[in-house]
């Protein structure tokens, strides 16, 4: 029986079995062909927001509070 799945890998640990399955010759695993669309919050927002200092950050803070008042 010869059968194709496609699966989401989570956390290293899964990949890591998968790995051990194929070198005892019970599975085959492929490079993807087809990328994935990845729409997770955190890959959406990752490198829009440039590196500031803690001093730059509070400064910005406070010209937002005083804004408020």
């Amino acid at each position: 029986m010869q059968q194709t799945i496609t699966i989401d890998i989570v956390d290293e640990k899964a990949l890591d079995l998968l790995k051990n399955l194929e070198s005892l010759n019970l599975i085959r695993l492929h490079q993807a062909t087809i990328p994935i669309k990845d729409t997770s919050a955190i890959r959406l927002l990752r490198g829009k927001m440039t590196k500031q200092s803690p001093e730059e950050i509070e400064r910005q803070f406070k010209e937002l509070r005083g804004s408020w008042s």
